[in-house]
């Protein structure tokens, strides 16, 4: 393990062990109890648990069929929480966790000898001099994972250049708002599309990460395919197997949402009127139109779950993935078709069936508790269940 030849800049009584999954870290006591967790001396958020057991799973998930080298390489680590259990849960080579802040490696170095870790290093460097360290063939990572404040737009580049060929590379925004329409230029700079404002916004945003993913590898001359990703109140995340050979599939397009009637369709050409009211669309994109979820993926991941200390509602988030790796792009909610009928909310179980019984596909969605997709359009979903 790289020494960091620094003292913790904090008293030893700040500083608190808890135990998430397997493994045992050392944080800041205040980022427990105060509300906002402070940046300072060292980022933690308690509420990314899930995030993180998430990680912990589809990694495993991967790492189960891979046969090159296992090593993690982890961009922006705070104090380490993701690293130290990926280098602790699961069955890896090596894992190297940066950052820039002395104070927090220096925490996950004293967490790394709570769990005994041999096979951790630690690395303070800029994170695109870190990653650019790592980008030559032979030293790529096999796991690569970006997760910063804000945007990880402006990380793209090098993080995909340090992926092997097969490799995951997984990525964070935190960014909702730039990516959910109130600050659209900074978005079309950010990731080279803009949203619509609708009830599906963080689907359209996940979209347009992976649209800005899809561009950066098609300029490197190689391919991304989503094989899962999340969407909780605070962050996105997405998670893409690398490939070393050029896409030459079309998959990248637009969201056509008509605020008149409610239609919305995925396709290659911006189309100005809508099909069914002849209204106009809002177009959100360019985006990724393809699909966002690898079945064979998520089933693995579904597999693992009982070899870890994980939230219950990994499982449930994981069979609604499932449920919905085929399916259409975009998804309708509950609340959406009872405003239009101006009724209260049907359950979402008798609108999938009552969609399954008259010949549509439909399904759960995991990015809204209260929300389904199908083939149907909204027109036929409101005879349906008017």
């Amino acid at each position: 393990m790289e020494k960091i030849e620094r003292e913790l800049e904090i008293p030893n009584e700040s500083l608190e062990e808890i135990v998430e999954g397997k493994t045992k870290l050392i944080v800041p006591k205040k980022s427990i109890t105060e509300k906002v967790p402070p940046k300072e001396p060292a980022f933690f958020n308690p509420r990314a648990k899930l995030n993180r057991d998430l990680s912990v799973i589809a990694y495993a998930s991967f790492l189960k069929n891979f046969g090159g080298p296992k090593i993690f390489l982890e961009g922006l680590s705070g104090l380490g929480a993701r690293g130290l259990r990926v280098a602790n849960e699961l069955q890896i080579d090596r894992v190297v966790i940066n950052d820039l802040n002395p104070t927090a490696l220096k925490m996950a170095e004293y967490s790394a000898g709570l769990n005994n870790l041999k096979n951790i290093e630690l690395s303070e460097k800029e994170v695109c001099r870190f990653f650019s360290s790592y980008s030559k063939k032979g030293e790529r990572g096999s796991i690569v994972d970006v997760d910063p404040f804000g945007s990880p737009a402006q990380f793209f580049d090098c993080a995909v250049r340090a992926t092997m060929h097969g490799g995951v590379l997984s990525v964070t925004a935190t960014d909702l708002q730039v990516l959910n329409g109130l600050f659209q230029n900074a978005c079309k700079r950010k990731y080279g599309g803009v949203p619509v404002r609708v009830g599906y916004g963080n689907e359209m945003a996940i979209r347009l990460i992976l649209g800005c993913l899809r561009s950066v590898t098609g300029r490197l001359g190689v391919s991304m395919t989503p094989i899962f990703v999340e969407s909780d109140m605070h962050y996105y995340r997405t998670y893409v197997r690398i490939l070393n050979r050029p896409d030459q599939e079309e998959n990248i397009g637009y969201i056509l949402h008509c605020k008149n009637c409610g239609n919305r369709k995925a396709t290659l050409q911006q189309i100005q009127k809508c099909e069914l009211c002849q209204s106009e669309n809002k177009v959100a994109g360019p985006l990724w139109i393809g699909r966002i979820f690898e079945k064979a993926f998520i089933e693995e991941m579904i597999r693992q779950i009982p070899d870890f200390q994980v939230e219950k509602s990994c499982e449930k988030i994981l069979q609604k993935c499932l449920l919905e790796s085929n399916m259409d792009t975009t998804y309708f909610t509950l609340d959406e078709i009872a405003s239009k009928l101006k009724t209260s909310p049907p359950k979402l179980q008798d609108i999938i069936e009552n969609l399954e019984k008259n010949g549509f596909a439909s399904s759960p969605t995991s990015f809204c508790p209260t929300g389904f997709r199908t083939n149907a359009d909204i027109r036929q979903i409101m005879e349906l269940f008017s």
